[in-house]
């Protein structure tokens, strides 16, 4: 890639959340303790699950996977900051930079299929009890999950090759602690009009289509339970709902606001700070919000233990 001046370029400068020097240390431990908790917790997650016999519905399927994509995420998005704080360094390659765009991208997309599978296994289990194994076998739970992974690649792909022939201005300051696709293109010093077009179109019809079928979802699943006659059937529908829409809300409101967000404003550090959610809060706190009220779990990782003693 070559400057407006002629030069090459080979690296960023990720300047992170803050540059602060008092608060590096703390912004350290704050994400290598999130890191860790993310990693342990998804990992035990996935583990309770395939080590459990009783576990074989497609929930946990489409739960396993999300905890596996979940790990992804963290791994790709906080070990750069962490190694640029411990050694008093901004940089990051261009190659690296683009590589970690490339499966940021893939794994936030996938995250939002997962989701999106997730609410039509609950429609199913919830309005069509009687033919739910047929609409969710194994088969056609392994199909969605793989056409998830194809479609979240090829997407990434497109945008992360759109950004290869961009040339870049003597500016090549990240405001974030990560290479967002939106940062990127905003360094660089030509029209940059179609990679715009491509971004936001992505995410209105990959993440709004997304939201429209969980909505759709749910709305269907509200329907049906308000015919529930006894409270306790009630109660219990709308409980096995309750953390997949906590864990929707919470990485639609942060995502998405990234990206339309910044259509209307460049505020670099409101965007790094949403990104901070659904990059590393959300995947961590994914495995708690799926476990606190599920006893299917607690079960399974209460056998898990008692195996590994």
């Amino acid at each position: 890639m070559e400057l407006g001046n002629g030069t090459r370029i080979s690296e960023f400068l990720l300047l992170g959340l803050s540059e602060e020097p008092e608060l590096q240390p703390i912004l350290f431990g704050l994400f290598v303790s999130m890191s860790l908790v993310t990693v342990l917790g998804n990992t035990l997650f996935i583990l309770a699950t395939i080590s459990d016999s009783h576990l074989r519905a497609p929930m946990y399927f489409f739960l396993s996977n999300l905890s596996f994509v979940d790990i992804c995420f963290v791994s790709t998005t906080a070990p750069k900051m962490l190694v640029n704080i411990k050694t008093h360094s901004k940089v990051i390659s261009y190659a690296g930079c683009v590589t970690q765009m490339h499966f940021c991208m893939t794994f936030a997309e996938l995250g939002i299929f997962l989701l999106t599978v997730m609410a039509y296994d609950w429609f199913g289990a919830i309005c069509h009890p009687l033919h739910y194994v047929l609409i969710t076998n194994p088969r056609l739970c392994a199909l969605l999950v793989l056409v998830s992974w194809i479609m979240s690649v090829l997407n990434s792909l497109l945008q992360s090759l759109m950004v290869l022939p961009l040339p870049f201005c003597a500016e090549l300051e990240i405001p974030h602690f990560f290479c967002e696709l939106n940062q990127i293109i905003l360094l660089a010093c030509s029209d940059t009009f179609l990679n715009d077009v491509v971004m936001y179109l992505a995410a209105m019809l990959l993440g709004g289509g997304c939201l429209t079928g969980i909505l759709y979802s749910y709305s269907k699943i509200v329907s049906s339970t308000r015919a529930i006659s006894s409270a306790r059937g009630k109660y219990k529908a709308f409980s096995t709902c309750a953390s997949h829409l906590a864990v929707v809300s919470l990485f639609y409101c942060t995502s998405l606001g990234v990206y339309l967000g910044s259509a209307a404003t460049h505020n670099s550090h409101s965007s790094a700070t949403a990104s901070v959610m659904y990059t590393v809060v959300t995947p961590m706190l994914n495995p708690f919000i799926y476990s606190l009220r599920n006893k299917d779990i607690k079960r399974a990782l209460k056998r898990f233990f008692r195996m590994m003693q």
